[in-house]
C-alpha cells in the first residue's frame, strides 16, 4: 500500500482535507482516500474517490442516417451491451482528438464534421474526471477496427429513427452517460440552423428519411 500524505488545508464550503493517502493506483484509476472534517466538525475518516481520465463518448451518423453503435461484454454488469463509441482521454490529449480516436479505433470509422453536444462532471459524489460528448455527421469507413488489449467489439449500424424508437420504447438500454448525450443533442438539434441537423430532434416522433 503507497502513501501519500498531503498538509491539511481547506477545500470547499467549509470542509478541510486531514489527511490523504492512496490504498491503489494505477494506469486506469487512483483510489484517493481522505480524512475531512465537515463544516460542522464531524470527522469522516475515509471519503473514497475515484480518481479517472477524462470520458468522452459520440453520436456518429453515417450519410445515410444510420448511427455508429459498439457492442461489447461489460464484465461488471456481466453482460452485452450496445453502446455510443466511446473511450478515456490520455495524458496531454483533447477531448475531441480522443473521442476521433475512439471511433476509428473501436469501429474504423471516421468523420471531418464534429459538434461538442455538452461536458459534465461524471459523478461527482465519488468521481474526478468529467464526460465529453459529441455529435459526428457523415461518419465514413476508412479502415479496419485497431482494437486493444481486452477488447472484443462488433460494430453496428442501425438507422437513427429505428435507434430512437427502441431507445424511447425501452426495448434498449444504454449506459447512464450516453443518455446525457442525447439529452444534449435533442436541444443542440432543435437550436441548430442545420437542417440535417435539426432532423435529429425527437427523430422517433417525427423521423427522417
Amino acid at each position: 500500500m503507497t502513501k501519500e500524505k498531503k498538509s491539511n488545508g481547506m477545500a470547499a464550503d467549509g470542509w478541510r482535507i486531514l489527511e490523504t493517502h492512496y490504498p491503489y493506483r494505477d494506469e486506469w484509476i487512483a483510489l484517493r482516500s481522505e480524512k475531512v472534517q465537515l463544516p460542522d466538525e464531524t470527522i469522516l475518516q475515509a471519503y473514497h474517490t475515484i480518481e479517472f481520465p477524462d470520458w468522452v463518448n459520440v453520436i456518429a451518423l453515417t450519410p445515410d442516417f444510420d448511427i455508429i453503435l459498439a457492442e461489447q461484454y461489460r464484465h461488471p454488469v456481466r453482460k452485452l451491451m450496445v453502446e455510443f463509441p466511446a473511450g478515456a482521454v490520455d495524458d496531454g490529449e483533447e477531448p475531441l482528438a480522443a473521442i476521433k480516436r475512439e471511433l476509428l479505433e473501436e469501429t474504423g470509422y471516421a468523420s471531418d464534421e464534429w459538434y461538442l453536444l455538452g461536458s459534465c462532471d461524471a459523478n461527482p459524489a465519488r468521481q474526478t474526471n468529467h464526460l465529453h460528448s459529441y455529435l459526428a455527421l457523415r461518419a465514413r469507413k476508412v479502415g479496419k477496427q485497431s482494437l486493444g488489449h481486452g477488447e472484443f467489439i462488433r460494430t453496428h449500424l442501425v438507422h437513427w429513427k429505428d435507434f430512437r424508437a427502441r431507445i424511447d420504447s425501452g426495448i434498449s438500454d444504454l449506459p447512464a452517460m450516453h443518455f446525457a448525450c442525447l439529452v444534449w443533442l435533442e436541444s443542440f438539434a432543435k437550436n441548430s440552423p442545420d437542417l440535417t441537423i435539426r432532423q435529429l430532434a425527437g427523430a422517433s416522433r417525427s423521423g427522417t428519411d
